[in-house]
């Protein structure tokens, strides 16, 4: 059998590929300001690797939505794309594809649209979710997360999933901060009547950024099945946060799936929060992003892995002018080159200047 491996390539993209005996899966993360260029990037990228695009966050204004799918004559339906709240000049950042070959790859449609898709190899059985969003734009916001989860929900069984086989989810939640403590309690409850709380809690992302459709939320999900007892998923505690469901925030801070050729670390969305939940560092950036980075390399280190590990990231900023400070902190640090997207957004507190979200395999 073929040792699993991790592969980087740096250039124009940046393109993590992890390489296993029935699948190969690729992060392609372009940085930049003209979306057809990038989207010409990734596409090129994914070509050479014989991989399909299967899902993509866009970050980058919504009025740009309709000018892009023109002038590309791309299918909306794999692309989230996404204008932090934040955000008041709708500048273009980033694009992050995700793309496999292999696995017996099979797309899921919902309603006629391409929701997801689904691959497996011998140790699980994979379903990613892409662009998940209310039908109902113009309900309440806790009505249009309500209606999402329930979607989501119908959406794995119909491809042989239950909701607790979710792993990782990202919320991208339209003025975050006008209405996360109900959105919390939307996601609290769908958890409780899914008995989520006596099994395993996914790591997740909530981040404020508003989406094409003008809905309320955006869903982004991957479930996993395992298929033998060596395939094992659980929560990470963080070393340095207490857990975020001290504070009603229905997230781990972290999940690992290890496989026995290796071991994947999700990290949830993280930022400048004390070991009693509180908000570090009140309007210091340059503070926020130092703690917060120390914060993801103890997690790192609990699962012993490094920096060197990553292959995957988004990089979230309030002030995308303290973009300079994230740069400096990372050569400083010699933090290594990994496929990290950029997005301009609202933290989930009104407080937080930054926030990063992880992943990173290692290989035995």
């Amino acid at each position: 059998m073929m040792k699993t491996q991790i592969v980087k390539i740096t250039g124009k993209t940046d393109i993590t590929t992890l390489y296993s005996p029935a699948f190969s899966e690729h992060c392609l993360t372009v940085n930049g300001s003209n979306s057809a260029e990038m989207d010409s990037l990734i596409r090129a990228s994914a070509s050479s690797l014989k991989a399909d695009v299967m899902g993509r966050f866009v970050f980058a204004g919504t009025e740009h939505y309709k000018k892009f799918i023109e002038s590309v004559k791309a299918p909306d339906g794999n692309i989230s794309w996404l204008q932090g709240d934040a955000c008041k000049d709708g500048k273009i950042t980033s694009m992050q594809a995700f793309a496999v070959n292999g696995g017996d790859l099979k797309i899921l449609n919902v309603k006629s649209r391409k929701t997801g898709f689904l691959y497996e190899d011998a140790d699980a059985r994979y379903c990613r979710l892409c662009g998940m969003m209310p039908q109902n734009p113009g309900a309440p916001k806790p009505e249009q997360a309500a209606e999402l989860f329930e979607s989501i929900s119908d959406a794995l069984n119909a491809c042989g999933f239950k909701f607790t086989d979710t792993v990782r989810t990202w919320f991208y939640i339209d003025k975050v901060l006008t209405w996360y403590k109900e959105f919390n309690a939307v996601r609290t409850a769908f958890f409780e009547k899914m008995d989520i709380f006596s099994r395993m809690v996914p790591a997740s992302t909530g981040i404020g950024a508003s989406n094409q459709n003008g809905a309320a939320l955006l869903c982004d999900l991957l479930a996993v099945q395992p298929k033998t007892d060596k395939a094992r998923i659980y929560s990470v505690p963080s070393p340095m946060q207490g857990s975020a469901l001290n504070y009603k925030s229905s997230f781990s801070r972290a999940v690992e799936m290890s496989f026995p050729a290796y071991s994947r670390l999700f990290i949830s969305g993280t930022a400048s929060i004390d070991s009693d939940g509180n908000t570090a560092y009140l309007g210091d950036c340059a503070r926020q992003i130092d703690l917060t980075m120390r914060v993801v390399e103890a997690i790192l280190h609990s699962r012993k892995m490094d920096w060197h590990d990553l292959v995957r990231g988004i990089a979230y900023f309030k002030d995308f002018n303290d973009k300079h400070l994230f740069d400096e902190y990372c050569e400083k640090h010699e933090i290594p080159r990994f496929p990290l997207a950029l997005a301009h957004a609202d933290i989930c507190r009104g407080d937080l200047l930054f926030e990063l979200e992880a992943d990173a395999v290692k290989v035995f």
